[in-house]
């Protein structure tokens, strides 16, 4: 095949791509689409890039991104250069006194910030935000469930409230906000809060049109490690039924997914975020990108 022919080829495939985005163009314009950022795609930079573009891409065609993140392997770093311990109980960090300034500083300063930044390398304006702000969250003390009762994890908690206004003027004015997920409880104090079950809220709070969780694996497997079991698409009542049988690590990511459609969200979708760009084949594709929930 000569360059010319395989010019016209390549131009040929753009051109297939741009047309089949078209429906999803429509569907989704000025949408609110809530993602919550995470695993690989935190810690890798070209990965991180990737996602930087594909948040200035939907800015740019007219859909209206919300970035919500954690910071669990940061978080370890500094606490461990600090020399304060991480106690972990049931797959969570206990949060005390000591710890949860730290929390708070490393998921701004560390990831907010930069990603911010790098959102705006790629082109689109930024807000980064935490739960203080304004009232975005309000949360509760939570516990841990365990076969011989509630164990307690300190500083933890969970999202009772959501005042979005801060979150709708920065979309108003054009910006993507970047959000850090702790929240002051009804006495002041700072809780560390689950950014996927926070990213749930706010999407339910926001009329949001998706929620899109990243994770470091291709989507949800019915029987894990069964590599065939992997599905694609899911109801909220299925994913009910099928919840208290996952892997520790998927749980709060399924939660998430199942609190959002069960809360007025249209879809919800694990994505593995180790693939660049995943966001765009999830919305802009025909076939998808790892497992999609949906209301019964």
């Amino acid at each position: 095949m000569t360059t010319n022919q395989n010019d016209d080829l390549l131009a040929k495939i753009k051109a297939e791509t741009l047309i089949e985005s078209l429906p999803w163009l429509q569907r989704f314009h000025q949408k609110v689409v809530v993602v919550k950022f995470g695993g690989n795609a935190m810690v890798d930079e070209n990965l991180q890039r990737a996602f930087a573009q594909d948040m200035a891409y939907l800015r740019w065609v007219g859909i209206r991104p919300v970035v919500v993140h954690g910071g669990g392997p940061q978080i370890s770093a500094k606490l461990a250069e600090l020399n304060i311990e991480s106690e972990f109980r049931g797959g969570f960090r206990v949060t005390t006194e000591q710890s949860i300034g730290v929390v708070r500083d490393v998921l701004r300063n560390e990831i907010s910030e930069p990603l911010a930044q790098m959102i705006q390398l790629a082109g689109a304006e930024t807000q980064v935000l935490s739960g203080e702000d304004a009232n975005l969250f309000r949360a509760e003390v939570t516990t841990l469930d365990s076969p011989d009762g509630p164990v307690d994890i300190g500083l933890v908690g969970e999202v009772v409230q959501v005042n979005p206004r801060i979150v709708f003027e920065a979309l108003e004015a054009g910006r993507i906000p970047v959000i850090s997920t702790v929240a002051p409880d009804a006495s002041g104090q700072l809780l560390n809060v689950n950014a996927d079950l926070a990213a749930a809220s706010l999407a339910i709070a926001l009329g949001a049109e998706k929620l899109m969780v990243l994770t470091d694996v291709p989507g949800l497997y019915s029987n894990w490690p069964n590599l065939d079991s992997l599905v694609s698409e899911i109801t909220a009542t299925e994913l009910e039924k099928l919840l208290p049988t996952l892997e520790s690590g998927m749980i709060p990511k399924m939660q998430a997914c199942l609190s959002a459609v069960t809360g007025g969200v249209p879809q919800a979708h694990v994505i593995d975020g180790r693939t660049p760009h995943s966001i765009l084949l999830e919305i802009f594709t025909v076939s998808g990108f790892g497992t999609m929930v949906l209301p019964s």
